[in-house]
C-alpha cells in the first residue's frame, strides 16, 4: 500500500477483535515514512467515540467509562458523534510497536506549548485505503515535556479489561514488552525522543482545513476480525 501524503487527511480506527468499529478520529499526515507514520489534529477535527465514553468525557465521570468498557465486552456499544477540544495532537505511530507516542500542546499567549507527551499502548498498525487500524489497551504513559519523569496512568481500567477479557493473555505479554521498551526508549532518548526538541516545536499548519470524517460509520460495520 502506497503511503500517505503530508496533509491528506487520514482516519484512525480503534477495531475490536470481533471487527466491529470503536471509534474513528480524523487526522492530518504530517509525514509517513518507514520509521513511523506521524499525524496530528487539532480542535475542531471530527471523531466517533461509543456514547457512553462520550458521556464520561463530558461528564468527567469515570464510574460511566467503565460502564463503556462493559458494553465493550458485551458488545453493546453504539457510536456518538464528537469533537477534539481544547489541544492540538501529535501523534507517531511506528508500523509494529505496540504503541503511539502522543504530544498535547496548549494555548499558550499568543501560541501553543507542549503540555506532555503521553504513551498509549495499542495494537500494531494495520493500514487501511483512509488511514490505519488499531485498539486502544488502555494503559498509558504520561510523560513531562522535559521527559525528566513519567507516571502511569489507568492501571485500574487496565486490570479491569483484563478481568473482562478485552485484553487477552497474548496482548497483555506484548503490552508488558512494549512498556520495557518505551522506558528503555525514554532511558537512551531513543526513537522519537532522539528527536524530542523537534517535535516539541512543532505546530498545527494553519492552511490545513480541520479534518473531518468522510461518512458516518454504523456502530454494527465490521472490517476484518483480528486475533489475540
Amino acid at each position: 500500500m502506497r503511503g500517505f501524503e503530508t496533509g491528506q487527511t487520514v482516519v484512525r480506527r480503534d477495531v475490536h477483535r470481533s471487527g466491529r468499529v470503536w471509534s474513528e478520529q480524523a487526522l492530518r499526515v504530517v509525514c509517513d515514512t518507514g520509521e513511523a507514520l506521524v499525524t496530528a489534529c487539532a480542535p475542531g477535527a471530527q471523531a466517533r467515540w461509543p456514547a457512553l465514553y462520550a458521556q464520561a468525557r463530558a461528564e468527567g465521570d469515570r464510574s460511566v467509562r467503565t460502564a463503556a468498557f462493559d458494553a465493550m465486552a458485551d458488545g453493546r456499544w453504539e457510536l456518538a458523534g464528537a469533537v477534539w477540544q481544547e489541544t492540538d495532537l501529535l501523534l507517531w505511530k511506528p508500523p509494529t510497536a505496540w504503541f503511539s507516542i502522543n504530544a498535547f500542546f496548549v494555548p499558550d499567549g499568543d501560541g501553543r506549548r507542549l503540555r506532555n507527551w503521553y504513551v498509549n499502548f495499542e495494537h500494531p498498525t494495520r493500514r487501511t485505503a483512509a488511514g490505519f487500524d488499531t485498539l486502544d489497551l488502555t494503559v498509558d504513559l504520561v510523560v513531562t515535556p522535559d521527559l525528566a519523569s513519567w507516571e502511569w496512568k489507568d492501571e485500574d481500567e487496565y486490570a479491569h479489561v483484563r478481568r473482562l477479557g478485552i485484553v487477552s493473555d497474548t496482548e497483555h505479554r506484548a503490552v508488558e514488552a512494549a512498556r520495557g521498551e518505551v522506558l528503555a526508549m525514554l532511558a537512551e532518548l531513543s526513537g522519537v525522543f532522539a528527536q524530542a526538541e523537534r517535535w516539541a516545536a512543532w505546530r498545527w499548519e494553519p492552511a490545513w482545513p480541520t479534518p473531518c470524517l468522510p461518512r458516518p460509520t454504523a456502530a454494527a460495520e465490521r472490517v476484518a476480525p483480528e486475533g489475540g
